[in-house]
């Protein structure tokens, strides 16, 4: 399996403060890593690196090949084959479920208006949602919109997936709906990195999970392990104050 995302080293300061502080991180093709740690820990700003986002302050991060942390990369081309799913949707409000679909197909990949309509048919029917297509984002559910937010995601026909926390703005009701459509692109093969704070989720459908405390990564492995017999004090802490007992 080849290597998809591969950070070397990365620093990440806000001003006199280390967020991130030498992180080193793999991610093979089709592997679903979820990131777990509390508030603070560097989690998002990590993911925010990997499609520049955020500028890194040190280290090396390539995603598919190409090196993200290289300034003079043309970051917009770069950023066609990831896919980001934010917590807070971040739809156009004024446009329609099919325009905020195929608006960065039609303009950045210069796909005919036909056939990104009927893409954007298909990624809602794959998100169950195909009847909400000329709906608005203020008549849609916290759950409908983040699925038209994935499925947005993927009109452009990403390699990788990079979910920051896709819902915690959401109601415990409408998680469900938004994590099967993530299982099942997990089953499809994507390579997906999730920042999470569903430890069902992360314990059902990561291959690795990584525990992420005070700019670094303190722990990693396989769910089973990290959820049944953590190695560090810190990560026990953690679960135990985030999972029922």
């Amino acid at each position: 399996m080849k290597e998809k995302i591969l950070i070397k080293g990365l620093y990440k300061r806000f001003g006199k403060s280390d967020v991130l502080k030498g992180i080193d991180l793999a991610v093979k093709e089709g592997e679903v890593v979820c990131v777990i740690g509390p508030s603070g820990s560097g989690k998002s700003t990590m993911l925010r690196c990997m499609n520049r986002l955020e500028t890194a302050s040190g280290g090396v991060i390539i995603v598919d090949g190409i090196v993200m942390s290289d300034k003079r990369v043309n970051i917009n081309k770069a950023r066609e084959n990831i896919g980001m799913v934010f917590q807070s949707f971040n739809l156009f409000s004024h446009l329609t479920v099919r325009r905020n679909i195929t608006l960065a197909p039609v303009e950045l990949k210069k796909k005919k208006r036909e056939e990104a309509d009927r893409d954007a048919l298909a990624l809602l029917k794959r998100v169950g949602l195909e009847d909400k297509i000329d709906a608005y984002p203020h008549e849609l559910s916290g759950g409908q919109k983040q699925r038209v937010a994935i499925a947005r995601a993927l009109a452009m026909a990403p390699d990788i997936m990079l979910f920051d926390e896709p819902t915690s703005a959401l109601d415990p009701e409408m998680i469900g709906e938004v994590l099967q459509v993530m299982k099942q692109l997990a089953t499809d093969g994507m390579t997906m990195v999730v920042v999470t704070h569903e430890m069902g989720f992360a314990r059902e459908v990561a291959d690795r999970v990584i525990f992420m405390s005070d700019g670094v990564i303190l722990e990693e492995g396989l769910p089973e392990n990290i959820f049944s017999d953590p190695k560090e004090n810190r990560t026990r802490e953690f679960l135990k104050r985030v999972m029922p007992a």
